[in-house]
């Protein structure tokens, strides 16, 4: 865990790094906040769509080849898109460097697969915790270090996070070890790697196969807040850069805290799937209270108070990963990968009509919050598909126990 931990953390800082200074180089090559708006999403939309359909070949890759070349060829496309970035000259640049970037990149996917490898199911939630938590300090720490050196020099970010892709291969070459023994792969089939059929591959997997909805609805209500969270806070409450920076960084703090510190005690006494409904229900209230909030100081106290929506990724993907083989996880967990890239994709084009719709609306206005209204929706429809899942689970065991 030490390893992989170190590694995911890296990668992490390197990819928060770019975080506040990327709409800003999208708009240096534009002419207006319309067109640095519009450029921007397709940016985001080409590095989505890349990897929706990269995760799962590499995903599939990694249980042929093992984990470990696959977090490396990720490490690469981290640094070539860092250091492309840098270096850029054009809009159709930075969309081709992002459509090559998202192809390589399935890190998070395999470095799940690589702690599955090592842990028995029962330690699977805390231990996804854990590398949850690397995610979460890595995400206090990018953005703000990025923002500082986004004042020096624009591009200076992008060379910083590209040197810090580099420590990280050479981390994984020297350091690294293989989580994945010979005897436990399998061979590579590109059947495997269409994307579409690795959902229906996962939406298949016996008793957990239904979660593939929970997945997509908590996704796309993720993706659909971090689209709307800077413009949402500007329109109600008038916020800059700081105060959003803040608030993305007591987003990071809650995660890592309960990923980190809380997540293992509260499993002792809670299971996975208890703790995922009550993760759900916590973040339906959260998402529905951030858009009715009246004053900027409640953003804060929500995200604090939320603290077992934090838990929700990682008791999913635990059960998830615990309905499949030995020989599956890089397969299962790159298709949940590629699941949630489809969300991200979704999420800009979503986002973007309640976001237009309100607006125009005055400063305040409780109809500003519609965004997170509908992201309260998609987190309550995850939950009663949760909780109907779980239900017929026990009712099947009793029946067979009959």
């Amino acid at each position: 865990m030490p390893f992989i931990m170190l590694a995911s953390l890296i990668d992490m800082i390197s990819i928060g790094l770019i975080i506040p200074v990327l709409p800003a180089l999208v708009g240096s090559f534009t002419g207006s906040q319309a067109d640095q708006a519009h450029w921007y999403v397709v940016i985001a939309f080409t590095f989505g769509f890349a990897n929706f359909f990269g995760s799962p070949i590499l995903g599939a890759l990694s249980d042929s080849f093992g984990r470990r070349p696959v977090l490396l060829i990720g490490f690469c496309g981290l640094m070539f898109s860092f250091f492309a970035t840098a270096m850029a000259t054009s809009l159709q640049m930075l969309i081709g460097i992002r459509l090559v970037a998202g192809a390589m990149q399935a890190n998070l996917s395999v470095a799940n697969a690589y702690v599955a490898d090592i842990t028995p199911p029962a330690e699977r939630a805390r231990r996804f915790g854990m590398l949850g938590a690397m995610f979460g300090v890595g995400f206090v720490l990018g953005p703000v270090i990025g923002g500082l050196l986004g004042t020096i020099n624009l591009r200076l970010p992008f060379l910083v996070a590209g040197s810090m892709a580099v420590l990280n291969l050479l981390y994984g070459f020297f350091v690294l070890p293989e989580s994945l023994p010979p005897e436990r792969r399998r061979p590579f089939d590109w059947r495997n790697t269409n994307p579409f059929r690795s959902l229906v591959g996962l939406a298949q997997l016996k008793g957990a196969g239904p979660l593939v909805g929970v997945v997509a609805c908590a996704g796309l209500a993720q993706f659909v807040l971090y689209t709307s969270w800077v413009l949402y806070t500007t329109f109600k409450f008038g916020w800059g850069t700081r105060e959003n920076g803040l608030s993305l960084a007591a987003v990071g703090i809650v995660a890592a805290v309960m990923q980190g510190l809380l997540l293992g005690r509260i499993l002792r006494v809670v299971s996975p799937r208890r703790l995922a409904v009550m993760g759900l229900l916590s973040s339906t209230l959260a998402y529905a209270l951030w858009g009715a909030a009246t004053q900027s100081w409640m953003m804060f106290a929500i995200i604090f108070v939320n603290l077992l929506g934090a838990t929700v990724g990682a008791t999913i993907q635990s059960i998830i990963s615990s309905a499949a083989d030995a020989h599956n996880q890089g397969k299962t967990l790159g298709a949940v990968g590629g699941l949630n890239s489809l969300m991200a994709v979704l999420a800009p084009l979503i986002a973007a009509v309640p976001l237009q719709m309100v607006a125009h609306l005055p400063r305040g206005d409780w109809r500003i919050g519609a965004p997170f209204y509908l992201c309260a929706l998609l987190q309550a429809m995850a939950l009663a598909l949760t909780v109907a899942h779980f239900r017929r689970e026990r009712h099947a065991r009793r029946a067979a126990l009959a």
